[in-house]
């Protein structure tokens, strides 16, 4: 007779998760670097060697100096091979990653499945996370698509859908992983979102989306100072223009000052949350004013250093594990009220 398994489910869902938050990082580095466009075609499974000889690279630097990026800055900056090398190795890294992981998730589904250790209730789920994991390659080859044509940069827009989706998969598998370990515990429900976890998430996603953008545009350079922008609380320089939704969406001024700004409602709306779990689990509480504060704390320093490559990775990195510990606290009051 088959026994299902949710704690040693759950605890690779937790080791998903982590490699999820490690391509977090990288892929923050990538964008830093100004990396993401060095490599200009998507071969899922041949694309995972490097280039192994002097031909090759040759040959993949050609392809990229045909791209407006390497026409209109690299090239003109005198970029060495050497040089595109370094992007082409973080790129290369952030891609492989993204196999590693889908690996490290398929191969242990199956093998999970073939054993009959998936509690009832959970196979569409982890199939859904399994289905989500492909498409983010797909959406990050969109991405990297809309910089090789006409612009010298990839889209903002196409940006934020990616990271947002990174996030959101990251808080499916915390969210799941909890669930099995509840399960394992004896309690058979799975949490349920509240009114107050939707609206927390809904404030998050907020903050996230303008980080995003901020990301995007290169927002962050508009301004090194705090908290005033340029000697103002809000900046000059916001194009009008084309109309508040237009500026809302595309102006680096506003975006940066949006995204300065509403991370104080999102400290509100995190505040309140984490003192509702403490009665739960002490440790979710702290785990939330942990990493909300040294987001605040990373995110002003990263402004007033001119964006440090070191302080920004760690600001996207830790932007990571506030939301997995939103996750955890939206799921113990979503575990309470069931």
């Amino acid at each position: 007779m088959a026994t299902t398994r949710p704690i040693a489910i759950a605890n690779w869902l937790y080791s998903v998760a982590f490699l999820v938050f490690i391509m977090v990082v990288v892929g923050g580095i990538t964008r830093l670097t100004e990396s993401g466009l060095s490599i200009t075609e998507w071969k899922p499974v041949t694309g995972a060697l490097p280039p192994l000889s002097e031909a090759d690279w040759l040959s993949e630097f050609a392809k990229y100096k045909q791209i407006p990026e390497y026409l209109e800055i690299n090239g003109p900056a005198g970029m060495t091979m050497a040089d595109f090398k370094f992007i082409y190795f973080w790129e290369w890294v952030h891609r492989l990653l993204g196999r590693v992981i889908g690996l490290a998730f398929a191969l242990p589904l199956l093998w999970f499945a073939v054993k009959r250790a998936i509690p009832s209730g959970y196979g569409w789920r982890l199939l859904a996370l399994l289905a989500l994991g492909g498409l983010q390659g797909t959406i990050g080859w969109w991405m990297v698509s809309s910089g090789l044509s006409e612009r010298t940069d990839v889209s903002h827009f196409r940006l934020a859908v990616h990271l947002l989706t990174a996030l959101f998969i990251l808080g499916g598998l915390v969210w799941t992983a909890l669930d099995l370990r509840q399960l394992a515990a004896g309690n058979a429900r799975p949490a349920r979102v509240t009114g107050l976890g939707w609206t927390v998430l809904a404030v998050l996603f907020i903050q996230l989306l303008f980080g995003a953008y901020t990301a995007g545009l290169n927002a962050g350079y508009v301004s090194n100072t705090w908290p005033l922008m340029n000697d103002y609380f809000v900046p000059g320089g916001i194009g009008w223009d084309s109309g508040w939704w237009a500026a809302l969406n595309n102006d680096p001024y506003l975006v940066h000052f949006i995204h300065r700004w509403w991370a104080w409602v999102a400290v509100g709306f995190l505040v309140f949350l984490a003192r509702k779990v403490r009665p739960i689990d002490r440790r979710a509480s702290v785990a939330v004013h942990i990493a909300f504060g040294t987001q605040i704390l990373l995110g002003i320093a990263t402004v007033m250093t001119g964006i440090n490559i070191h302080l920004a990775v760690l600001h996207q990195a830790v932007g990571a594990l506030v939301v997995a510990s939103t996750v955890w606290g939206v799921h113990l009051i979503g575990r309470e009220s069931r």
